[in-house]
């Protein structure tokens, strides 16, 4: 589902703090961020989220820069539990909700017109406001599965690391974001240009990611470190077995 392939890749932008990070040091707790260099803010920021076990993640943006702006709203945590949805615009939206080994789907009518044209309507009947429940290892859903795992998420900033002398790195004036206080640390690279904006008090972990180029823009803002997801699941009678519902040749995620 184009949503979400724009979700993971929204992931993977937000990851793409790494790419600012060195081998050095890591500073010591006490230190004031704002009189650290851009290269030690970096590095902190990726240290934060490599060690965080659950977060809230929500990136707006355009995969063309022209195009309609998508939403992902996701909680999500290292043992693969997620709550949240994806906002294609009009190309609809889907809520989200993944507990242990099972995932629950609810795709709008705006979903099962644009991205199931033959059918769609039928299932969008069928399911009548209900979500549809499948195993979290169904093949046909493994890009929800992925985008709602943290695990995924930390293995996009490490697979980057190796990348971290790409660009120019600088670090701007303190700015408030979401009303907190953090520092800008920005990587420029060409025409490519990816902000991360790290809490100045507290644990230094990057509250807002912004990438800017020619064939893409978004933002990705992150709170609720280590909040756990939330554990409330649709109760069985709003729920329809994927099975029953698409049978085993239909893939329309």
């Amino acid at each position: 589902m184009s949503g979400h392939r724009w979700a993971a890749r929204a992931a993977s932008a937000a990851a793409a703090v790494a790419l600012t990070v060195t081998g050095g040091t890591l500073a010591q707790a006490d230190d004031d961020i704002d009189s650290l260099s851009a290269e030690e803010i970096a590095e902190r920021s990726r240290d934060a989220l490599l060690n965080v076990d659950s977060l809230h993640l929500s990136a707006r943006g355009s995969l063309d820069g022209n195009g309609p702006e998508m939403r992902l709203d996701l909680t999500l945590d290292r043992e693969g539990n997620c709550t949240g949805g994806v906002d294609m615009g009009d190309d609809g939206s889907v809520e989200i909700v993944k507990r242990g080994d099972d995932v629950w789907l609810k795709p709008d009518a705006a979903f099962w017109k644009e991205q199931v044209p033959i059918g769609g309507s039928t299932f969008d009947a069928i399911l009548d406001g209900r979500y549809m429940k499948a195993s979290a290892d169904d093949p046909r859903l493994l890009s929800v599965t992925e985008v709602c795992d943290l695990d995924t998420f930390r293995e996009l900033i490490t697979d980057n690391a190796g990348t971290a002398d790409r660009g120019t790195l600088t670090k701007g004036e303190k700015t408030v974001v979401n009303g907190a206080p953090a520092v800008p640390v920005t990587r420029a690279e060409g025409g490519d240009r990816l902000t991360a904006y790290v809490a100045a008090e507290g644990t230094p972990y990057p509250v807002r990611i912004t990438v800017r180029n020619a064939g893409e823009e978004g933002t990705v803002d992150f709170s609720g470190f280590d909040r756990p997801v939330p554990g409330a699941t649709p109760p069985a009678d709003e729920t329809v077995d994927v099975t029953a519902l698409l049978g085993r040749s239909i893939s329309p995620v």
